[in-house]
């Protein structure tokens, strides 16, 4: 069923978007492949998942603060691959500090990245969709989408927007063949917390292993990240037939953060 579809994967080049890509590439599944590389180098990556799985992909640097370049992405993924299938909106970026503290040109990337940029993509994927008469539309939230945590203000504001986009979006095309939902993932082990760690290495003079365990067990009772090509295969199942009466929902894979 899914063998030929299209996805495109904003903030694909690393982390949860990578490992999406690679697992939604072994089904045959057809890629537009998206983040903060040269063309060059994008380009180079997009033709080791033609040639490892026999795929047509296709790379963007677009940058996701500017509707323009969004929509012009958009387009052009169109052009070249026929359709977007499936829109994974996956790109983000972190900054932490208190809300009074919090500056202002941060507050506005991570709004623009986190949550306008998935906006843009939706609105100009929508109508590929409804013209075939299916889509699949996942949007990578967070726990914070569900819960705040201190020095998170944009963040949290940003997830919190995406699962409300989210349902908006899912209930105006219940009838249309597209299914739209929200992963809400606990702690990833991905570059994105690096700095956090770190920190928390440096303050409390642990090494970075001991670090990342205290990190991840202040929230969540799993003691463990998740690797990415967890939520990849969340994804792929998303994408199923199995999956098609899920929409509207926000997905916690939170290591029971949300449970307490």
């Amino acid at each position: 069923m899914l063998k030929g579809k299209v996805a495109l994967i904003t903030g694909s080049t690393s982390g949860i978007g990578l490992a999406a890509a690679h697992v939604l590439a072994e089904q045959g599944i057809n890629l537009v492949l998206h983040g903060l590389m040269s063309n060059q180098e994008g380009t180079a990556l997009a033709e080791n998942f033609t040639q490892q799985y026999k795929i047509n992909t296709t790379f963007s640097n677009a940058d996701l603060r500017d509707p323009d370049s969004i929509h012009t992405f958009i387009d052009n993924a169109i052009t070249k691959m026929g359709s977007i299938d499936i829109l994974i909106n996956n790109a983000g970026i972190q900054h932490t500090e208190s809300a009074i503290n919090f500056p202002l040109n941060k507050w506005n990337d991570i709004i623009a990245i986190n949550l306008s940029a998935s906006f843009h993509t939706i609105q100009k994927s929508l109508p590929s969709m409804q013209k075939n008469k299916w889509g699949r539309i996942i949007n990578i939230a967070s726990v914070h989408g569900l819960v705040g945590s201190v020095n998170k203000s944009a963040y949290c504001a940003a997830k919190h927007g995406i699962v409300g986009l989210t349902k908006v979006v899912a209930l105006e095309n219940a009838e249309q063949g597209i299914t739209v939902n929200s992963i809400c993932p606990g702690w990833v082990d991905t570059p994105l917390i690096n700095d956090q760690i770190k920190a928390i290495s440096e303050k409390e003079n642990l090494d970075f292993e001991d670090a990342k365990y205290n990190l991840v067990t202040a929230k969540q009772p799993l003691p463990e990240m998740m690797n990415p090509r967890q939520i990849g295969e969340f994804i792929l199942f998303l994408c199923s037939d199995s999956a098609r009466s899920i929409t509207g929902s926000s997905l916690p894979m939170d290591g029971a953060w949300t449970a307490q």
